[in-house]
């Protein structure tokens, strides 16, 4: 008896189109993990400043929530393999450009800010491409649970070996090589958009103006009480939870006493975290149930940061943080998949500008919230007040579940 091996992969991982995707966004994401870490350890080092942090965090991510909307009529509208090789080309050029700035030796403060709103606008624009994008890949619209978790587990895995590899170049070599090795990683990426054989897709075209398609976006998304529970959670965690990404080098250099390693390996903890959960998701069959873990998340999320606040301990900084990235992948995850299932196909790229919006565009207003009250009030008490705010929302989420439920039963 013949035995097909694609039985032994999760349900998304036996479209061909989608194992392209994977291995080479795979290998894209650990180099933007790698200029992550690498940059925000640069500025550190550059201005010594928490709240310089918060304002290249700001920068780097202010364009999605002024401009993720244009993007989502650009995905409803344009094919998403050409946009998204579009995106990667450009991403590629930023990183490249960063790279050499670092190795000339003359890279200045303002030029990290130039960079990361560019890249900022390549996002606003590649984040829903993307997320759309994934239901062009799969063979079977019931794998699509399967291809969001699987992406989710993905970018998590990412952010294990990206932080531990770049923590360790730039201890030996310097920032400047993380920034290269991104730029040459996005060929991967290039590759297997090139290589994917899709069929064709009709592609509606309504009438009227971008302005009048974002907003029947807008209409259509905030009418119904569900979507808009995940979007406005969704921008609590952006605003309060995700404020740690801006303060973990000064936790890893004043409070913890480490170095460059140090935040690679509290970052690769959040990493472990956020993977275990997104392999968890993976193996889901169905969207039933996530209305529950929209809820966990923040949850589990807001405990890690309080025990990360205290913590003076690098094991037990460690475990707080794979907390955290537990909870946020459960957040993430678990609510992309339900807006992805419960919306329309024709306004799908607009909904999902709008996650990207409530997720992206809101996190540089927390960047710049906490290094601002971190300078005022100091790491901790900042780190628990984001903890507190994000077990609040959970709790206020949890009265949207009858009717999120009442939905999901209905697909």
């Amino acid at each position: 008896m013949q035995i097909t091996t694609h039985k032994l992969f999760p349900p998304a991982l036996r479209s061909k189109n989608y194992r392209l995707f994977f291995a080479g966004q795979g290998i894209s994401l650990i180099g933007s993990w790698m200029t992550q870490i690498a940059t925000v350890w640069l500025v550190y080092h550059l201005t010594n400043s928490a709240f310089m942090l918060g304002v290249v965090g700001f920068t780097s991510q202010i364009p999605n929530l002024l401009l993720a909307p244009f993007g989502g009529v650009l995905v409803d509208r344009f094919p998403g393999r050409r946009i998204l090789i579009g995106t990667q080309v450009l991403a590629m050029v930023q990183s490249l450009t960063l790279a050499a700035l670092a190795l000339s030796g003359v890279i200045q403060l303002w030029h990290i800010l130039v960079l990361s709103l560019l890249q900022g606008l390549i996002n606003a624009v590649d984040a829903p491409a993307r997320q759309v994008f994934v239901i062009d890949l799969v063979e079977k619209r019931e794998d699509l649970a399967s291809a969001i978790a699987i992406n989710s587990t993905m970018f998590n895995g990412a952010r294990l070996v990206g932080p531990a590899i770049g923590g360790l170049l730039i201890a030996q070599v310097g920032e400047a090589y993380c920034f290269l090795v991104d730029g040459l990683s996005y060929i991967a990426v290039i590759w297997a958009l090139l290589a994917m054989k899709l069929p064709p897709k009709a592609i509606v075209h309504s009438e009227g103006s971008p302005w009048q398609k974002i907003k029947a976006g807008w209409s259509y998304t905030f009418r119904s009480p569900p979507i808009r529970a995940i979007l406005l959670l969704s921008a609590l965690v952006s605003l309060m939870g995700m404020q740690y990404t801006a303060l973990v080098p000064v936790v890893s250099d004043k409070i913890l006493q480490g170095n460059a390693q140090t935040l690679g390996f509290l970052m690769a903890a959040s990493g472990i975290g956020a993977l275990f959960g997104g392999i968890y998701l993976a193996t889901r069959q169905t969207v039933v149930g996530l209305g529950k873990l929209i809820i966990l998340g923040p949850a589990i999320l807001g405990i890690g940061l309080i025990i990360f606040a205290f913590s003076r301990w690098l094991p037990l900084s460690q475990l707080a943080m794979g907390l955290v990235g537990l909870g946020t992948i459960l957040q993430i995850a678990a609510g992309n998949t339900v807006l992805q299932t419960i919306v329309d196909d024709d306004k799908r790229g607009r909904v999902m500008s709008l996650y990207t919006m409530s997720f992206l565009g809101i996190t540089p207003f927390g960047s710049l919230l906490g290094g601002a009250l971190a300078n005022q009030i100091g790491v901790t008490d900042t780190l628990v007040i984001a903890g507190i705010a994000c077990i609040l929302g959970a709790i206020g989420f949890n009265t949207q579940l009858p009717a999120l439920k009442e939905i999901v039963h209905k697909m």
